[in-house]
């Protein structure tokens, strides 16, 4: 994840010059077909629905809206940004996973 972001910024530094920008979206978990091949996403959702300031999950059109809009004039000038779909979650860090997850 770290890597992504600071790849994203180097870039979106580097590639600006040309009117080039670069940002990334961080999507909270999203129920899909292959997430549900995923043992314990359920338990995932239900977490981070409880804890999201929110307390809610994302979907799939929310994550493409906000592509869509990073892709249009409306963001013409946010580059080099990470912008996270998900409900409000990453503001809480990671607590402690439920015992049931073990």
């Amino acid at each position: 994840k770290a890597a992504l972001e600071a790849s994203t910024r180097y870039l979106a530094a580097d590639l600006g010059p040309q009117g080039i920008r670069v940002n990334a979206i961080s999507a909270g978990p999203i129920k899909t077909l292959s997430a549900a091949g995923i043992a314990g996403f359920r338990k995932i959702l239900g977490y981070v629905e409880e804890r999201a300031p929110l307390r809610r999950n994302v979907d799939q059109d929310e994550v493409g809206r906000t592509a869509l809009w990073l892709g249009s004039d409306l963001a013409s000038g946010v580059t080099g940004e990470v912008i996270y779909v998900d409900a409000g979650y990453h503001i809480l860090g990671m607590p402690e996973p439920p015992e049931s997850w073990e």
